[in-house]
Formats: C-alpha cells, sequence, structure tokens
C-alpha cells in the first residue's frame, strides 16, 4: 500500500484525501476538519449533529437522525462530526456537550436545533428550515397550493417590493420560521377574496380544521413588527379546538386543557376525523370563556402516555372517544361516562369539572398494609398524609426501582432512618417515582432526588443537595429540622 501510494504525486494525493473526508455512510454524511468549510458552504441548510462515539445520548439519536436523513434526501441533507477526531471544527462552534445539533445556512452558524428528536420531528421541523424564510406567490393558483396545508399558514399582502411593511415582514419570518410557514405577494389582488383592500397578514387555519364554529381566515391589523407578529400568531393559530401532535403537544400542555382521544385520521378519513371534533366544540364553545383549552387527538399516538399517566388502556372507550383534562399544575381528570353522539356527557364532565365536583386521578401504587419499618413507604395516596403532616419534619427520597445510585443509597437511608427512629418528629420517607405520580412542587427529573419539607412550611419544600453519608444527613436536618433531632435516643444538641 505504501509503495503505491509513493507512485501518487504529491499534490494529486492530497486532492484524494480532501475528496475522501466527508463519507457517507447510509444517508448522513460525515464531515470533519478539512472539508466541513468547504461542504457546509454548499447547502443553503444543512443540519448538523456534533457527537462523541462514547456518549449513550448520541448512540440512541443515531438510528433517527439516520432515518430522518433518509427521509430528507434531496430536501435538507444532514451531516455528522466526531468531534473527538475533528476537535478544530467542533471547538470553533462552541460545543461543549453531546450531542450537539446546529442549522447551517450556507456554511454559517444559523441557529441550535432545539425540537424534536425523534425521526418524525427532525423531518417535519427540518421541512419547515429548508427553502426561503417566506415563500413568494405570484398567483392565485401559488397562494390556493400554499394555504392548502397540513399546517396554519401566514400570509402577507404588499403594495411593492419597496414597502416597509414587507421588510418587517421578512424579518418576522426569518426569526419564526422554524415555527411557522410564512409566505408573500406584492399582487394585492390575490388578496382581494379574503377581503383585503389595503396591506395586511393574513392567518389561514389548516382546511381540515375548518369549522361552522370559528373563522378559518383572521386578519392581523396591527403594524408588523416581530413582537406584535409572534403574538398574533401564537394567540390564534390553534383555535378553538387544534390537532393535538407529538409535535405540538409542548405548546398546548402550557395550559388547563381537555382532550379527545379516538381513532382520528386527517389524511384517511378527514370527515370522520372531525365528527367528534365538532361535537367537542359545540359543547366547548359553551364553556369557552372559563379558561379551559380543547383539543382532540390520535389516540393510537398517545397509547403509552395515556395508559402511563391516566390508567387508560388502548381499548377503553371502544370505538367512542374518551377524555382527559390535564391543568397546568399538573392535576389530571378523566370522563368515566361514555361519549354519547349528543355531547350530553361530555356537558355534565364539564359542568362537574367547573364546579369542582370531580375526583382527581392519581396514578398511585396501593397504600402498604404494614408500614412500621424505619423508612416509611409513601405512595401518590399517601403522600398528603404523611408527607404533608403539619407537625412532622419529612426528608423523602424519590426513587427508581433499576435505578443504580438509588440501590447504592439504600443502606446508608436505612442506617439513617434507624438512627432517628426514636424521634417523633421526623419522618424519613422514600416513594417509588415511577409509579407514582410525583406531587406538584417537587421537581423529580433524575434519580434519586431528595426533599425535604419542614413541618411548619410545607409549601416550601427544599431539595437536598447534600453529599449521601449518613452524617452528612444528620448535619443538615441538625441545621433544617423545626426541633432537635433525636439520634439514636439521645437528643443532640444544635
Amino acid at each position: 500500500m505504501a509503495s503505491f501510494l509513493s507512485l501518487i504525486p504529491p499534490f494529486l494525493l492530497s486532492v484524494l484525501i480532501f475528496s475522501g473526508a466527508a463519507v457517507a455512510r447510509g444517508d448522513v454524511l460525515e464531515l470533519g476538519d478539512a472539508d466541513f468549510d468547504y461542504l457546509a458552504a454548499e447547502h443553503e441548510t444543512m443540519l448538523v449533529k456534533f457527537y462523541a462515539p462514547w456518549c449513550g445520548h448520541c448512540k440512541k439519536l443515531a438510528p433517527d437522525f439516520e432515518t430522518a436523513a433518509t427521509r430528507l434526501k434531496g430536501t435538507v441533507p444532514l451531516a455528522k462530526v466526531d468531534c473527538t477526531a475533528n476537535p478544530d471544527t467542533c471547538g470553533r462552534f462552541g460545543v461543549t456537550g453531546y450531542p450537539t445539533l446546529k442549522i447551517f445556512r450556507n456554511g454559517e452558524d444559523a441557529s441550535s436545533y432545539d425540537g424534536p428528536r425523534s425521526a418524525d420531528g427532525i423531518v417535519h421541523l427540518m421541512k419547515k428550515q429548508a427553502g426561503p424564510n417566506s415563500v413568494t406567490l405570484r398567483r392565485e393558483a401559488d397562494l390556493e397550493a400554499f394555504v392548502n396545508h397540513f399546517d396554519a399558514s401566514v400570509v402577507g399582502f404588499f403594495s411593492g417590493p419597496d414597502s416597509g411593511q414587507l421588510a418587517e415582514f421578512l424579518k418576522a419570518a426569518s426569526v419564526m420560521r422554524e415555527h411557522y410557514r410564512f409566505a408573500h405577494t406584492i399582487d394585492m389582488t390575490l388578496g382581494l377574496k379574503h377581503g383585503v383592500e389595503t396591506e395586511r397578514v393574513l392567518l389561514f387555519r389548516p382546511p381540515r380544521l375548518s369549522s361552522k364554529f370559528e373563522e378559518s381566515v383572521l386578519h392581523f391589523t396591527e403594524t408588523i413588527t416581530t413582537h406584535t407578529l409572534r403574538r398574533f400568531i401564537r394567540d390564534n393559530i390553534f383555535g378553538m379546538c387544534p390537532h393535538l401532535t407529538n409535535e405540538n403537544r409542548d405548546k398546548l400542555k402550557g395550559q388547563d386543557l381537555l382532550t379527545a382521544y379516538y381513532d382520528l385520521d386527517y389524511l384517511q378519513n378527514p370527515k370522520g376525523s372531525n365528527y367528534w371534533r365538532n361535537r367537542v366544540m359545540k359543547v366547548g364553545s359553551q364553556f369557552a370563556s372559563q379558561g379551559l383549552s380543547f383539543a382532540v387527538a390520535n389516540r393510537r399516538d398517545f397509547v403509552d402516555e395515556l395508559e402511563e399517566e391516566f390508567g387508560l388502556g388502548a381499548s377503553d372507550g371502544g370505538d367512542l372517544p374518551f377524555v382527559t383534562i390535564r391543568t397546568r399544575q399538573g392535576f389530571k381528570y378523566t370522563m368515566r361516562e361514555e361519549f354519547t353522539r349528543d355531547g350530553k356527557s361530555l356537558e355534565r364532565f364539564l359542568v362537574d369539572y367547573f364546579a369542582g365536583r370531580l375526583k382527581r386521578y392519581i396514578k398511585s401504587e396501593p397504600i402498604p398494609e404494614k408500614n412500621k419499618g424505619p423508612v416509611k413507604v409513601v405512595v401518590a395516596e399517601s403522600f398528603e398524609e404523611i408527607v404533608n403532616d403539619p407537625e412532622k419534619d419529612v426528608l423523602i427520597e424519590f426513587y427508581a426501582p433499576w435505578c443504580g445510585h438509588c440501590k447504592s443509597l439504600e443502606p446508608k437511608y436505612k442506617e439513617l432512618a434507624e438512627q432517628l427512629y426514636s424521634d417523633p418528629n421526623i419522618v424519613i420517607a422514600k416513594m417509588d417515582a415511577t409509579a407514582n405520580d410525583v406531587p406538584q412542587g417537587f421537581d423529580v427529573q433524575g434519580f434519586p432526588t431528595i426533599y425535604f419539607a419542614q413541618a411548619s412550611k410545607k409549601d416550601q419544600p427544599k431539595r437536598y443537595e447534600g453529599a449521601h453519608e449518613v452524617k452528612d444527613f444528620i448535619k443538615y436536618l441538625k441545621r433544617e429540622a423545626s426541633h432537635v433531632p433525636v439520634v439514636s435516643g439521645v437528643r443532640e444538641d444544635l
């Protein structure tokens, strides 16, 4: 091999090495220090994953990233850079953790990719990133084709290419293109059928969600700025009863939301999909001013969540929708009565909800029949009684049965509980956070997570951030407990 390479002129060898630096395994391009700038500049838009081969999160993302690259082939290229082999490129773009995803435009770092990391999510978002910030419409057929889309459309109508409002519109589109679809025209006659007589922006809701209960096209009448246009779109894009999907779920779930789940399929059965949606909207319109939002969703898209969060199996409700409410505080309710075609059962459910007569759904293990051990076992149904006991200081560990760190902590935590067992004012407790709902106020993102709920301040639980040795826990309790701790039967001085 060495003798063969020695026959190649040096200048030709360097060309061969350079041209071979970017390779495609599957449909994801591999870029490196030698060719990143050159090849990234060839593409108007490119999504780049910066990774390390040993990174577990990178390995988990890899198959979805590859699938997305295949589906986006010819639209938006996807590339990856191994930061262990190409530290210069990763350093230039400020990569400090893995995987880091960035969107590049003509070789320039345009923005971080903060969207979903599933194949469907990457495809959905990157299709929006392809092409110009705002599509130019020249004919009525262009307008009709653009707004006849699965997602909502924002269209600006302007008097000419030098319009100041057009410039502001394009600036706003460049900022929000990741989230919304934009188009514009300088032919004002295209807007006549929609009542456009002066420069105006219209929001077109998706045709599949057209309903007699609300307008399908909304007029934005303020002066265009990024701020005013963003607020208008955000407040109006979803309408009275949007289609909840995995892509928009985070935007919709920051509110008190009622969702009807059924076999919804707008591609194969749009009329049947809107049959139940219309009934939700008819009933929901009676409660529109009371702060509850409404949505419909395909139950197949949320099978795991419904079973995990609401205890509802795929067969519950049969062909009829089942209905849930989740509030922004995390309270959950389910409609147990069948969804009747006249909507009366949904109406009764909402009347009871607003009257405060519904019992919250709480995912909970059974309350233990015996709970005399030094570490008290807490479940969601007993949380209020044990952890929020106003006369007790409570140290509670939220754990997962499979967590290695939790298993390592267990003997030390038990020893702590044994040393404090005779203290009537302190409770050492634990709860399986995978099998029970974690109450509001306790932020559990990893395991183990430990909180201290002082007797007089149950509404202000404190996260324990100290070391996990028995002496460290006791030192913390001496400082934070409302009474002097009794350790191993002996009252300790502060």
